[in-house]
């Protein structure tokens, strides 16, 4: 087994196999195999006996020519009411500091946010804390290198303020 830069996992087919029938890998479409020869003669039989059965794929079965193409592409796959797309998050954040040293921490920490382009994971992330809310679900406190962001402290996706602790948001975004 291997992970390629884009962080799926590669497996041979020994593999493929006690991971589907192990129950690890439960959706075949999320299946790569190093055995490129094994993928077209099982897409071949699929294409030509079966219908809606996902395609297998193979490590060069990229669309992408780089990571952050790849990464932009999944979040456009996130499910999120367009409420919370449209929603002005900069905003929301600014609003919710008290001081002046909190309003600094969290422009820091958009501006950090904006040049790794996760305007839309910290939309995401109000949407996922609001639904878990809303229906009662209980989450952690907080749970490594995340704890650093004040900005994910504000939005309530951990309960460490990482103002009176002293934590680096460096340390979250390596």
């Amino acid at each position: 087994m291997q992970i390629d830069n884009y962080g799926r996992t590669i497996l041979n087919p020994n593999e493929a196999f006690d991971a589907l029938y192990s129950g690890k890998i439960t959706n075949m479409a999320d299946l790569y195999l190093d055995d490129k020869n094994l993928v077209d003669q099982y897409n071949r039989a699929i294409y030509e006996n079966a219908d809606k059965i996902p395609e297998l794929q193979t490590i060069d079965s990229n669309p992408f020519d780089n990571i952050e193409i790849f990464d932009k592409s999944n979040q456009c796959d996130w499910f999120m009411p367009k409420e919370y797309r449209d929603f002005e998050i900069v905003g929301f954040l600014l609003d919710q500091t008290q001081n002046e040293e909190q309003y600094q921490r969290v422009v820091t920490e958009l501006e950090l946010f904006i040049q790794h382009n996760m305007i839309d994971l910290l939309k995401y992330l109000k949407y996922l804390v609001d639904a878990m809310r809303e229906n009662k679900i209980v989450w952690g406190v907080g749970r490594g290198s995340s704890v650093a962001s004040y900005c994910l402290y504000l939005l309530g996706v951990h309960k460490i303020d990482s103002i009176k602790y002293n934590l680096d948001i460096k340390e979250f975004l390596k």
